[in-house]
C-alpha cells in the first residue's frame, strides 16, 4: 500500500456556517413578482440549501468554494423553479447545466462516437505513435445515476487520455428515472465485456484494462469490477481506479459524514436524497434511514466487521465520535429498501469470496467529503485480502474537486493538483 498524503492532518472541529443572505439577494427578491418571491415559492429557490453549507475554518481557498457553493445551488434552485413554472423538468435543466459547453476540438486525440451493444460511448484514442498496444481505461461518470454524461466529462476524459496515453472509453449509460436502477450498472457492465472482446481493435491491450469512474461512477466501477470476477471467457481487469467513490448504503453516520455534513458540494442529506431518487423511493424515508432502521439485526452485525469505525485512522476520527446505538428496526422499510443494500449499488457490502478476487486498485478520498470513509474502509478490506492498493488522500479535497479541475484555473483548487498527478502516475505505472 503507497499512502500518498502532504503534509498534517487539519484538526477538525465546529464548522463555521456560510454567511447570511447578502444584500444583493434580498434585492433580488424584491425585485421578483410577488407569485415568484421565495417566500411564497417553497422558500428560497434562487438560494437552495445554501444556508446549510458549513465551510470548514481550516479550508484554505475558502472565497472560492463559497463562490462555487453559491452558484450550484443557484443552478438547483433555478431548476426547481423553472419546474414548478412549467417550463421544463428541474432533472433536464441539471444534465443542461452539468453538460456545459463542449470544449474546442482536439488536435492530439482521435475522438470517435460508437455504440457497445446499443449503449453510446465516445473512444479517445492518442494520434501519437506507439510500438506497442496501450492500456485501455473504461470511464464511468459521476452523477449518482441521474446526471452526468459523455459531454459533461469531455474535459475530464481528454485531459487523462493525452497525459496518460491511454485510449479511455467514455461509457454513456442510460439514466435513471427514465431508465430505472439497475439498469446503469447493466449498461457499463454490457459495455465493459464489449471493449474487452474488441481491445485489440482500437490498439488495446486487453490484459492492461481498467474501471475507473468518479462518485456515483466509482460506484459502478467498483461494482463492474466485482461483476468481472468470475468471468473465464474474458482477460482479467487489470486494475480499478476509484475516485472519491460512493461505497455503501448501510450507516450515513460515519466520522465523515458527521464532520462533512454540510460541506460542499455533497451535503449529507443531498447524498441520502439523491439516492432515493435513483432508486425511485420516497423521500420520506429520509430520517429513518439516517437511525439505520433500514438494516436487519443479524445484516447489522454481518456489516459491522466491514463498517466499524476501527477500520477508520484515528487521525480521521473527531475526538467525541460515538458508534450509532441500537434503533428500533422496522421489516417494511428492510423490504422496501434492500436495492440500497445490494453490492451493485453498495460495493462494500459484498462477500469475502468476491473481494478477494477484485485487481490492484487505486482510491482517491478526500477530506472534506462526507464519503471518505467509504474509501478509507474498502481500502481496508482490499488490503485485508491481500489486494495491493494505491491510496491517494487529498487534504483540502472536496467531493467533486477533479472534476471541476479539468474546467481550468478558474474551478481548480490547488489540492486537486495532486489528485490529477497521481491519478495520471497509477494509469502510466500499468
Amino acid at each position: 500500500m503507497e499512502a500518498l498524503s502532504d503534509g498534517g492532518m487539519l484538526k477538525y472541529g465546529n464548522y463555521l456556517p456560510c454567511p447570511k443572505e447578502p444584500k444583493s439577494w434580498q434585492l433580488l427578491v424584491n425585485w421578483l413578482p410577488e407569485g415568484l418571491a421565495p417566500k411564497r415559492f417553497g422558500g428560497r429557490a434562487f438560494y437552495y440549501e445554501h444556508p446549510k453549507a458549513e465551510i470548514p475554518p481550516g479550508f484554505i481557498e475558502r472565497k472560492k468554494i463559497y463562490v462555487f457553493h453559491y452558484l450550484m445551488n443557484f443552478g438547483f434552485g433555478l431548476a426547481k423553479l423553472l419546474e414548478k413554472l412549467g417550463i421544463s423538468s428541474e432533472i433536464h435543466v441539471i444534465r443542461t447545466i452539468m453538460d456545459g459547453i463542449p470544449p474546442p476540438k482536439d488536435n492530439h486525440l482521435l475522438i470517435k462516437d460508437l455504440r457497445f451493444d446499443k449503449i453510446e460511448v465516445r473512444i479517445y484514442q492518442p494520434k501519437t505513435p506507439t510500438t506497442g498496444r496501450r492500456r485501455g481505461v473504461l470511464y464511468f461518470h459521476g452523477g449518482v445515476g441521474q446526471f452526468g454524461s459523455i459531454r459533461a466529462y469531455e474535459r475530464t476524459c481528454r485531459y487523462f487520455a493525452k497525459k496518460s496515453d491511454s485510449v479511455f472509453v467514455s461509457v454513456g449509460y442510460r439514466l435513471a428515472p427514465e431508465y430505472p436502477f439497475p439498469t446503469q450498472f447493466e449498461d457499463c457492465l454490457a459495455a465493459a465485456v464489449h471493449f474487452m472482446r474488441i481491445a485489440e481493435d482500437y490498439g488495446v491491450d486487453p490484459a492492461r484494462v481498467i474501471t475507473c469512474g468518479d462518485s456515483s461512477g466509482g460506484t459502478l466501477a467498483a461494482a463492474v469490477a466485482q461483476a468481472m470476477t468470475n468471468r473465464k471467457d474474458l482477460p482479467k481487469l487489470r486494475a480499478q481506479m476509484l475516485i472519491y467513490p460512493f461505497l455503501q448504503a448501510a450507516n450515513f453516520n460515519l466520522p465523515s459524514y458527521e464532520q462533512n455534513r454540510g460541506v460542499p458540494v455533497l451535503l449529507k442529506k443531498r447524498t441520502l436524497s439523491l439516492g432515493l431518487k435513483y432508486i425511485n423511493k420516497e423521500q420520506s424515508a429520509i430520517d429513518e434511514i439516517l437511525k439505520h432502521a433500514h438494516i436487519p439485526r443479524d445484516l447489522e452485525l454481518k456489516y459491522k466487521e466491514w463498517l466499524n469505525s476501527d477500520n477508520i485512522p484515528e487521525d480521521f476520527k473527531p475526538r467525541d465520535y460515538q458508534e450509532g446505538k441500537e434503533n428500533q428496526i422496522s421489516e417494511d422499510l428492510y423490504r422496501s429498501f434492500k436495492p440500497f443494500l445490494d453490492p451493485v449499488f453498495s460495493p462494500l457490502l459484498a462477500e469475502d469470496t468476491v473481494i478477494a478476487q477484485l485487481p490492484e486498485t487505486f482510491i482517491l478520498s478526500c477530506e472534506f467529503d462526507v464519503l471518505r470513509d467509504d474509501a478509507l474502509m474498502y481500502k481496508n478490506r482490499l488490503e485485508n485480502h491481500g489486494i495491493k492498493v494505491t491510496w491517494c488522500h487529498l487534504e483540502q479535497g472536496f467531493h467533486g474537486i477533479i472534476f471541476l479541475a479539468s474546467y481550468g484555473r478558474i474551478t481548480s483548487f490547488k489540492s486537486a493538483n495532486k489528485g490529477l498527478r497521481m491519478i495520471v502516475d497509477f494509469l502510466k505505472s500499468i
